[in-house]
């Protein structure tokens, strides 16, 4: 009591709500301040002590000011209602606006957009540019993408130039056809089976391909053939060489289901003795016959001269009838155009690296842990089934040094730095899956900031499309991990004896099954590789559609390299079939075909200072990467063409026009001259180039090979005088 008389509590200063609410003068106080106030109240605000009437002057001022205020705050907040809704409108219309456009403008301009837009919006791919691209009409860009000018008068010509009859009527029977095998083996294997057919006077139902069945997992809207290709194409383009039908005659389906039709496995290099002396005796007899092919082709490479003929019917199989299916080329066209986006040229490279190759030509101990111990198992399993010859441990390195193992995506992108193409490059990746994953590719991603692939350059929706439907499987879909696997004593060690009895073996390791599942995990438990799933089967399946659209970009890549041109057994690969229809498509654009034996003798003279390499090695890089441009196609008759007529098809397929460089394309064996119309289309600005001199012989003045990017450098100057020197050595050598 004592303490509240001596400091009594000061009175509280009120709001003019807080009054009302006390002395209850309205009891829907917000609607009295948002609309009754303002139009009863008048006067100025003013604060008043409350008092025992609760009545004053300054109690109505106040609340008149309260009013104002809280009247022009919820103007305020109808006014930003209005505003926000106004921005939503507005931002309606426009997404509206910009997909009509995008439906009903021009298809070039809006491609363009969406290729320039995806790379930021869907892709991973973000385009990374710094060096200004060169002149068009320049050297630099001649020397780096420009045509190579000894092989412009080389054109194609696959058609008859003798006579050469249409298929008659009567034919010997039907010729159906199984091949087994990836890409490259289908596609060699489909050329010849048509060649075979028109040996035979048979009708051809059209392939099967045994990796695309529906017993593989993959979407029933396809069957086998169509899977890849066009059949109506396929059909139409061969209609005066080949009668070709989609399926056999029911008689004749009834007779295969029960086994009943004659089957012959064909060799590889069969002769057309075998077919005119083995197959046509039971075709004749049964009108039906059944060909397995698994060795990627039935018929030898290299026929007799009075079949030249049946060559250019393999060109024409191969280069015009084999059409994917529509999917899978538009899909390949948006990639090429998404690389051209940009505005500028890029390279298609292959590494080649395949599990079987390497396997094949021993190059295990170039990688390490669980990849080395795969290679090796597909050695042994290739020793038992006879297809490798040698020794199951091989020195990689020798192999390596023969020339005998895949240049590496490293040694690769040292050899393109070296010859002038800039960081800023773009660098296709083709050829399907790379073995040893992404981590071999990253020394290439490191000299190269724009390395892509089809997977940065498509979204995932896209290459789902392709495949079709397709059932669900349950290894799709991740699984919660299993309990641990618990090992139970043996009821022999149970019953054993009496006590003390010896200690029984510890424990194994406990597993779960989701460590060992997997493309690889066996390699712990067994050293046998097990079966292929399903889910790996369709895989399989999906790796022909990833080839096809590898195939069309790197055929119509400004330029091409490939690290490895084998496959798995001994012979042409992907790359070889790619830089075959290059040679016969547009002979002079650039393909690479480097020496691997060569390339490794000058990567391993300049080991330890490759990435400061002096001038005298870039010359010689420089050097024999011109002289492959043409020297590789030579050599490629020789070396590819005994075992793969399309990794080149010259001369047979080809004929040359006028110019200047008819003599190099009689080098290569072609004679033949093109007819006028095609000259009158193929005329070149080669008049325009006054200088005889290979214009390959000349060098950029840009920073060329190891030099830093940009001049913020301290060794800006020194590295322009090294560009420099080496130009001006060049030049007096080409001058000479």
């Amino acid at each position: 009591f004592l303490s509240l008389t001596r400091n009594p509590p000061r009175p509280k200063h009120y709001t003019a709500r807080e009054r009302l609410q006390q002395q209850n003068y309205y009891p829907h106080l917000d609607f009295y301040f948002s609309f009754l106030l303002p139009f009863s109240l008048s006067g100025s605000r003013g604060k008043e002590k409350p008092n025992n009437s609760g009545e004053s002057s300054g109690l109505w001022r106040g609340m008149k000011g309260e009013a104002n205020s809280y009247s022009k705050l919820v103007v305020m907040k109808s006014k930003l209602k209005w505003v926000g809704l106004v921005g939503l409108i507005l931002s309606a219309l426009s997404l509206f606006l910009h997909f009509t456009l995008a439906r009903f403008s021009d298809p070039g301009v809006s491609d363009y957009y969406y290729q320039s837009s995806s790379s930021i919006t869907i892709f991973s791919w973000r385009p990374v540019f710094e060096l200004p691209l060169f002149h068009k009409t320049g050297p630099s860009y001649r020397r780096l993408w420009g045509p190579v000018r000894k092989l412009e008068s080389l054109h194609p010509f696959a058609n008859p130039r003798g006579p050469y009859s249409v298929p008659r009527s009567e034919s010997s029977g039907y010729i159906f056809v199984r091949i087994q095998g990836g890409f490259h083996d289908i596609r060699s294997s489909i050329s010849d089976v048509v060649v075979v057919a028109r040996i035979l006077n048979a009708t051809l139902v059209i392939p099967e391909i045994q990796s695309t069945t529906s017993s593989k997992g993959i979407s029933s809207e396809f069957k086998s053939f169509a899977y890849v290709y066009n059949e109506d194409q396929f059909t139409a383009a061969l209609v005066k060489d080949v009668k070709v039908v989609k399926t056999l005659p029911k008689s004749l389906k009834s007779a295969r289901r029960k086994k009943e039709i004659p089957s012959f496995r064909v060799p590889r290099s069969a002769s057309p003795y075998y077919y005119l002396h083995h197959v046509l005796p039971v075709l004749n007899k049964h009108s039906v016959a059944e060909l397995v092919v698994s060795d990627g082709g039935c018929l030898q490479a290299i026929l007799p001269p009075h079949l030249e003929e049946y060559q250019r019917l393999r060109c024409r199989v191969a280069f015009h009838a084999l059409v994917f299916r529509q999917e899978v080329q538009e899909l390949a066209t948006k990639i090429v155009h998404r690389l051209r986006a940009p505005g500028r040229p890029f390279i298609a490279y292959d590494p080649g690296m395949t599990r079987e190759a390497l396997a094949y030509y021993g190059c295990a101990e170039l990688f390490q842990d669980v990849h080395s111990e795969l290679i090796q198992h597909k050695r042994a399993w290739m020793r038992r089934r006879g297809i490798v010859k040698g020794k199951l441990s091989v020195n990689s390195e020798e192999q390596r040094l023969n020339g005998s193992c895949p240049l590496m995506p490293e040694e690769v992108g040292i050899l393109l730095r070296a010859y002038g193409y800039p960081w800023d490059t773009i660098i296709y990746v083709s050829g399907g899956e790379v073995f040893g994953g992404q981590r071999t590719l990253t020394p290439l991603h490191a000299m190269f900031e724009n390395v892509v692939d089809r997977t940065s350059l498509t979204a995932s929706s896209e290459l789902t499309r392709i495949y079709g439907r397709e059932v669900n499987l349950d290894s799709q879909f991740p699984r919660t991990p299993p309990s641990i696997v618990q090992v139970k004593k043996a009821e022999v060690w149970r019953s054993a004896g009496p006590r003390p009895r010896p200690l029984p073996p510890p424990p194994a390791r406990p597993k779960y099954p989701h460590n060992i599942e997997g493309w690889w995990g066996w390699v712990a438990e067994s050293d046998n590789e097990p079966e292929s799933s399903v889910m790996e089967l369709r895989t399989n399946a999906h790796k022909l559609l990833w080839e096809a659209i590898d195939y069309m970009v790197s055929v119509e890549a400004d330029v091409f390299i490939s690290g490895f041109d084998r496959d798995g057994k001994g012979r042409p690969n992907f790359a070889s079939l790619v830089m075959g229809h290059r040679l016969y498509l547009s002979a002079a654009s650039k393909t690479f075909r480097p020496v691997r034996k060569e390339v490794v003798r000058l990567l391993e003279g300049n080991r330890e200072h490759l990435y400061e390499a002096n001038n005298t090695w870039l010359k010689s890089v420089r050097q024999h990467f011109r002289k492959s441009l043409f020297d590789g196609a030579m050599n490629a008759s020789v070396a590819s063409k005994p075992s793969s007529f399309l990794s080149h098809p010259v001369p047979e397929c080809s004929c040359v026009g006028s110019g200047n460089t008819e003599s190099a394309a009689a080098a290569l064996g072609v004679k033949e001259r093109c007819p006028k119309w095609m000259d009158d289309d193929n005329e070149t600005s080669s008049r325009l180039k006054d200088k005889e001199n290979d214009e390959d012989d000349e060098v950029d003045n840009d920073d060329g090979l190891f030099f830093e990017r940009s001049n913020e450098s301290g060794g800006g100057e020194v590295n322009k005088e090294e560009a420099a020197q080496l130009e001006d050595q060049e030049e007096s050598e080409s001058a000479e």
